[in-house]
């Protein structure tokens, strides 16, 4: 696997690696690693091999870019030595960005076949990053680049039903791509017999990744207009990306700093236990051309650990949930998101109420319901698969 992100906090390549190992495969992850990591590291049983580091709060476009060509590069190289030695049975690649699916060149070329995962499609992610137009030259340069992308690929898989239809009306062929939704482990997201400490203060909760499209602006100043009528609730938020300098300076702006928290990001297997903690999960993104329509993990395992989510009222989101599992606000209007957010934590049982329902939804929502499908996929592009 090749994916330009941090694999141990990345849900989507631990599930897909870990299940390939529990069956008995071997697999080498080819990622990013954070200063002071190890260049190899076994993780319950996936190889990792970190190539390089990578600047959370970079927002210029050239050295966004520079930094990603400079892993295809090391990538590149490093799949290709391995290859030679272990002679890979198929190569999977995660985007973004979809050209990393170069990186099986060698491998492509001795017939072995290649997923490309679009776990966000890169046009219109690459739009809301850089605030630029779809009609831009950009803009149409990446989506030429997805359909060559596409098409070297054996198979590609689509993170979520609304990117499908999009995708097959410009990149791929109907046949050949997958729809697998970003689903939590719930061997890694399961909640635990323990009570929670009614003594400790309410907890709003956010993690992930830090980008404008994510909308922790708004939640930040949703959480100041409400702060003096709940004083015994906190705002963590977990994190990195290109919004955190931003953020801290608006928190010190808003005099939040003795209630809203930013913290490093964490390890998956850590962030389960953190998220069990929260009282209330905010999910706060933009509805803008990719925020719209970007499926969010993280309000599945908020429901997994049985704590009740407010979500911004988007495309997508509206599409997989409703009422009864979460509580939806109009994406970008900070005032109601703070009466959301002061309504539940003044009425326990519309949390309850909320819990109830989310927990039967995850219950047929998980990665254990869908991890046969992967696997199946799998051995269906290998030449020797008995099918």
């Amino acid at each position: 696997m090749v994916a330009y992100t941090f694999y141990e906090t990345d849900s989507r390549v631990i599930r897909y690696a870990e299940s390939l190992v529990q069956r008995g495969d071997q697999v080498d992850v080819f990622s990013l690693g954070k200063a002071g990591a190890s260049a190899k590291e076994t993780l319950r049983g996936v190889s990792v091999r970190r190539l390089q580091g990578r600047l959370f709060e970079e927002s210029g476009r050239f050295s966004y870019l520079w930094r990603v060509l400079l892993f295809l590069a090391r990538a590149l190289y490093q799949v290709s030595i391995h290859d030679l030695s272990r002679k890979y049975d198929i190569v999977h690649v995660h985007s973004v960005p979809d050209f990393l699916v170069f990186t099986a060149l060698l491998p492509r070329l001795r017939g072995v076949p290649v997923i490309l995962d679009i776990r966000d499609i890169l046009p219109e992610f690459y739009a809301s990053k850089f605030g630029v137009s779809e009609k831009s030259i950009g803009f149409r340069l990446l989506c030429f680049a997805e359909r060559l992308c596409a098409r070297f690929a054996s198979h590609v898989i689509i993170a979520n039903h609304t990117w499908r239809e999009r995708l097959l009306s410009r990149s791929v062929k109907p046949g050949q791509c997958t729809l697998v939704l970003n689903l939590p482990d719930r061997s890694i997201f399961m909640r635990s017999t323990e009570e929670k400490d009614s003594k400790r203060g309410f907890l709003l909760l956010y993690h992930g990744t830090l980008n404008r499209h994510q909308g922790l602006d708004v939640a930040v100043r949703a959480f100041a207009k409400i702060k003096d009528l709940t004083k015994e609730t906190d705002f963590h938020i977990y994190g990195d990306g290109p919004s955190k300098q931003e953020l801290r300076t608006l928190i010190e702006q808003l005099q939040l700093e003795n209630r809203v928290a930013l913290h490093e990001r964490r390890p998956l297997w850590e962030i389960s236990k953190i998220v069990e903690t929260a009282s209330l999960g905010i999910v706060p993104k933009r509805k803008d051309n990719f925020g719209n329509e970007a499926f969010s993990t993280k309000i599945l395992e908020f429901m997994a650990m049985g704590v009740p989510v407010i979500v911004s009222d988007t495309e997508v989101d509206r599409h997989y949930f409703d009422d009864s599992i979460v509580r939806f606000f109009r994406a970008e209007d900070e005032d109601d998101l703070a009466r959301c957010m002061l309504d539940l934590i003044q009425h326990p049982e519309k949390r309850s109420a909320l819990i109830e329902g989310a927990t039967e939804f995850v219950s047929q929502n998980d990665w254990a319901h869908k991890k046969q499908e992967y696997l199946t996929l799998v051995d269906g592009l290998l030449p020797s698969a008995d099918s």
